[in-house]
């Protein structure tokens, strides 16, 4: 489903350069649930937004499905985000003037479904994610927990290819990390990939994979049989 192929990254410094991503390659199969990790500044960050479209590599090639999307100009790439791929945040990005219903519908507007068609779409989406009762509640008036399980309903609400997820559990306390994940754990089972960034090992090991980061290189794989260490 993703594969990178000597993907660099870099940026300018004065008139010097600094080199975040090196000579990445990296595939990442259909159905896969994987964890990245790494450092601070190791370039976890900048790999998730080339995977995610939100950034394009100074060198190489990035193929999602078989396309070549580093290629691609940003209206391109805009259209992938919103049909093919799921975000979610660690600080949620919800809009705070919206219910939680509103908030899921958002990604369905820029798509051009029908008015009617979106409501009922996100309504399915928050009780697939267990907020049946809190669709008509504002941001502030929901939990951290409530407020991440809105952004994964809004996430998956146009059923993407492939949901991202930098930090997700990153504001959460502990019982509500393993509410969430085990959340992520369920999507992947029903055939969604999933692609997190996290500094926390006991979130990784919800992945059967972790891709660990250091210095703009990817320097180990670590496979796992998920749930062995839970």
């Amino acid at each position: 489903m993703i594969r990178l192929e000597e993907i660099t990254k870099s940026y300018p410094i004065g008139k010097d350069k600094i080199d975040v991503l090196k000579s990445i390659n990296l595939t990442i199969e259909k159905g896969e649930f994987v964890a990245i990790m790494g450092p601070s500044g190791s370039g976890k960050s900048t790999l998730m937004n080339i995977i995610g479209c939100l950034d394009k590599p100074t060198s190489g090639s990035y193929f999602l499905d078989h396309e070549d999307v580093s290629r691609y100009k940003d209206a391109e790439l805009a259209k992938v985000r919103n049909e093919s791929l799921g975000f979610v945040f660690q600080q949620f990005q919800l809009l705070p003037k919206l219910n939680a219903v509103k908030n899921v519908e958002l990604p369905m507007i820029y798509s051009g479904i029908a008015k009617k068609d979106r409501l009922s779409r996100a309504k399915a989406a928050l009780e697939k994610v267990g907020l049946a009762d809190r669709m008509e509640h504002l941001p502030n008036e929901l939990s951290g927990g409530q407020k991440q399980r809105v952004a994964i309903a809004r996430a998956i609400v146009n059923e993407p290819k492939l949901i991202l997820a930098d930090e997700p559990t990153g504001a959460l306390d502990t019982k509500t990390s393993i509410s969430i994940m085990e959340e992520f754990s369920r999507l992947n089972k029903e055939g969604t990939t999933v692609v997190i960034v996290t500094h926390e090992p006991e979130i990784a090991q919800y992945a059967n994979r972790t891709i660990f980061v250091r210095d703009g290189i990817i320097v180990s794989h670590d496979w796992m049989k998920r749930g062995q260490d839970l």
